[in-house]
């Protein structure tokens, strides 16, 4: 394995060398060695990450690797380290925050292409501020699985490599409401191209450290974005529009999917334009616009509705941080339109191909669509299950009953046996307005229902599905979370073997804390 630790050649290091919590200025990273573990047990891997990386079945099932992934051991080369950052959180400026429990092994390097290797929950670093740097089995099986689901679902991400126990306890609050319990601890070996984020960026503009940002910002473009590395200026801009682009686009993946990350603070924001940072996410079990699993979100700010609109607010933090490398203020606000359009154009494309129409857009298209989106809040809906109903239905069923056409998408619905007459009307008149459009498409059937189920996941990570894989691990049980990584690493499949993990929230979990309910607790 080649280690290239390029971030300590090019970037500043922390000089002081000793782990201890600090405010630390004049450095990109920090020096940090994780703290050994008792009796790590590897858990779960993801095949297709240990292949990116070099590795084979049997250097993973190793004991060296679970020894390396929880810290106790290094591979020969690696530097490790932690990321200095600061963030708006939920709106206000937090200052410094950084890698609290989280240390990069290094950077790995195969078949020409570089990776960041990182524990979470590896223990505590000079960020950690009053934290014990570790994790939990519960938050960590929920980041190893939702990494991989959004891979799955082809929505640009940091990666997860293994979760692994560590053989000790830990003890967190879990709601912040004073009933402390000891967890079982966890160690997720996550993996992305890099994990610095929009804060890396702020914490040194805050500090007006123009020298450092300056060179972040040239590490940056160099290694990340290299169609710009060189045009100075126009370089910055460039690489502005481009992250605003990014940006959007995987909001409006998220949206299309009913994912809410559930903590946008720009700290929890990528510069690749990666999902990162899975704490108190969720996923919409019912469309509902203003809905948000945090618990720590009283507003909410970071609801379903709310992500591109605090996309575009993050968006301008950034813009913000380069205001004085760049010196114009009309292209910075440029890069804020490209991000609107993006986000528009990407949202609008992905909901017509979610419902099968040709890329030409018609007033009937857009009204169908809005109106199927009102009639989805007005009625408790699974998204994810109509969606994926609608890539079955046939244009043959245009003269069906208004009782048949609504039994066919019936299971997308928690109510649908107290439905009244309207609720049969309104769907009805939809569902045969929305077949009109098909007929006018003059798709070839089979090819539009295949292109739709290649955009409509049959499986999402469902926090109900979550919390009863979490159940069976703290017991010793990883059959539910083998059966669910199998399934949501190809979510498009029909998998009727695992039929059972597709179905709706049942009721026990519409209150349930872990389910409809989560904090950033890990």
């Amino acid at each position: 394995m080649e280690f290239s630790n390029r971030l300590f050649k090019n970037l500043v290091s922390d000089p002081i060398q000793q782990n201890y919590c600090r405010n630390v200025h004049g450095a990109h990273i920090s020096k940090a060695k994780p703290t050994p573990v008792s009796d790590p047990k590897l858990l779960a891997f993801s095949k297709d990450m240990a292949q990116k990386l070099g590795f084979t079945e049997i250097d993973v099932q190793s004991p060296q690797f679970a020894q390396v992934m929880v810290g106790n051991e290094t591979y020969e080369g690696m530097e490790t380290y932690a990321h200095c950052y600061g963030g708006h959180q939920f709106g206000n400026w937090a200052g410094q925050l950084g890698d609290g429990r989280a240390i990069t092994l290094g950077e790995m390097k195969h078949e020409d292409k570089f990776w960041e290797v990182q524990l979470k929950g590896a223990g505590p670093t000079p960020y950690s501020r009053r934290g014990d740097g570790r994790a939990v089995l519960r938050s960590s099986l929920r980041e190893y699985l939702c990494s991989e689901a959004m891979a799955g679902l082809g929505i640009p991400t940091t990666r997860a490599l293994a979760i692994l126990s560590t053989g000790d306890t830990v003890v967190r609050d879990m709601m912040y409401d004073g009933n402390e319990e000891a967890e079982i601890g966890a160690i997720v070996s996550r993996v992305a191209e890099s994990f610095l984020r929009f804060g890396s960026f702020e914490i040194l503009y805050s500090r007006s450290d123009t020298e450092n940002l300056q060179k972040l910002l040239d590490f940056t473009v160099e290694n990340y974005y290299p169609e710009f590395h060189g045009q100075g200026k126009e370089g910055y801009v460039s690489f502005f529009h481009e992250v605003c682009r990014r940006t959007a686009k995987v909001i409006a993946q998220w949206m299309s999917v009913g994912f809410v990350h559930g903590v946008m603070n720009t700290d929890n924001m990528s510069i690749l334009g990666l999902t990162i940072d899975y704490g108190p996410y969720g996923w919409l079990d019912i469309y509902d616009e203003g809905w948000t699993p945090n618990t720590s979100d009283r507003l909410p700010r970071y609801s379903y509705g709310q992500q591109p609109n605090v996309g575009a607010w993050n968006m301008t933090r950034l813009g913000q941080t380069l205001y004085g490398l760049i010196d114009d203020v009309s292209l910075l606000q440029k890069g804020l339109e490209v991000y609107q359009e993006t986000f528009e154009q990407e949202y609008t494309k992905i909901r017509m191909q979610k419902l099968g129409f040709t890329p030409a857009l018609s007033e009937a298209k857009a009204k169908s669509i809005n109106e199927f989106y009102l009639l989805m809040a007005s009625t408790e809906t699974d998204p994810t299950i109509l969606f994926r109903k609608l890539s079955w239905l046939s244009i043959r069923q245009e003269n069906a009953s208004e009782q048949e056409l609504c039994d066919f998408i019936s299971d997308a619905f928690y109510q649908y046996s107290t439905w009244s007459q309207k609720n049969i009307k309104d769907w009805t008149t939809w569902l045969r307005e929305y077949i009109q459009i098909l007929l006018l498409d003059a798709q070839d059937e089979t090819l539009r229902q295949e292109s739709m189920r290649a955009v409509n996941p049959k499986f999402i990570f469902r926090n109900y599905l979550a919390q009863q894989a979490i159940d069976r691990a703290n017991e010793g049980d990883l059959s539910m979370l083998q059966e669910l990584q199998t399934v949501l690493e190809s979510p498009f499949a029909e998998h009727s073997e695992h039929e059972k993990w597709a179905g709706r929230m049942p009721d026990w979990a519409r209150n349930r804390v872990g389910c409809s309910m989560l904090s950033c607790s890990s």
